[in-house]
């Protein structure tokens, strides 16, 4: 093959990954790489990069729309401005609704989700770090109340570690919602709470055994065993292409109660329940409406 045949084979390759628009999405990845080079970018108290956060939503494109072919709803029921808390199913035995989320937000709704992320997020060398520069912060009232009054948009998954870490036949059953400490974040600074749910998630990765003995000698919460991994080693990794459907939910207002009304734990957990219930009920109408997980 001559060098004018690779070239064009590569420009194909390109084109089919990250679509008719790769030239521009290469040139902002070059450009984003100058600035880091040069020293030229800032961050906030949080560790926030937006421009490290505008390349992970250019690299995980693709992978929504083609592999998962990501169909979003109700981005209406986002907040155009202020301060906002999503609340979503967690799910996928590797966090990547988490992920796909987060770009959802920022291309349909032009605004950056920070996520409040568990203390072993933080923890592990490397993915700490790049968590903070993609805008995630720890799962902690504090964090949460300075993102919100500061007019964030903050994410919680409240299933944690349960819920990615579900066997597959319990699929879209959701586990506990925690205490309620979400819904005292976002009563303190009176912002919305919008119920997130993800459908595709959880066919990503199956979740058909678990190794404890060896998960808590590495410090991790499960060690996962799907139909794949670790059969097919590395190959085993790759997400099944599952259809997702993401719907916000409309907002579940906290301005009506006083601040002082997150106080009250029996409010904080009905609040609760009412979020988790939504969640759960839109759940089951996307998954009848979609259908098949693969075709």
């Amino acid at each position: 093959m001559c060098i004018r045949d690779s070239f064009v084979a590569v420009i194909e390759a390109a084109q089919r990954v990250l679509g008719s628009d790769w030239e521009a999405r290469v040139a902002t990845l070059l450009s984003t790489v100058r600035k880091r080079l040069g020293g030229s970018y800032e961050v906030d108290e949080f560790g926030f990069d937006p421009e490290i956060a505008l390349v992970l939503t250019a690299a995980i494109e693709p992978i929504a729309e083609k592999w998962f072919r990501l169909e979003v709803r109700g981005v209406e029921n986002i907040p155009e401005d202020g301060g906002a808390l999503l609340v979503a199913n967690h799910s996928g035995t590797v966090p990547l609704d988490g992920l796909i989320t987060g770009y959802a937000v920022k291309k349909y709704a032009g605004r950056n989700l920070r996520p409040l992320g568990a203390d072993l997020v933080f923890a592990l060398p490397v993915v700490g770090q790049v968590a903070r520069k993609v805008g995630a912060t720890l799962a902690c009232q504090e964090d949460a109340e300075r993102l919100l009054s500061g007019g964030e948009l903050a994410g919680v998954w409240p299933e944690g570690f349960k819920g990615i870490g579900k066997p597959f036949a319990e699929r879209y059953k959701l586990q506990r919602f925690g205490r309620g400490g979400f819904v005292s974040a976002a009563m303190r600074a009176q912002v919305p709470i919008v119920p997130v749910s993800i459908v595709g998630a959880e066919e990503i990765y199956p979740l058909v055994g678990n190794v404890p003995s060896l998960a808590r000698l590495l410090g991790l919460p499960y060690l996962p065993i799907t139909p794949f991994f670790p059969l097919l080693g590395p190959l085993g990794l790759v997400p099944l292409p599952s259809k997702w459907i993401i719907e916000f939910g409309e907002p579940v207002r906290t301005d009506a109660y006083e601040p002082q009304a997150a106080d009250d734990p029996m409010l904080l957990f009905n609040v609760t329940d009412q979020v988790r219930e939504t969640i759960q009920q839109t759940l089951y109408k996307l998954l009848v409406e979609r259908g098949n997980a693969f075709f």
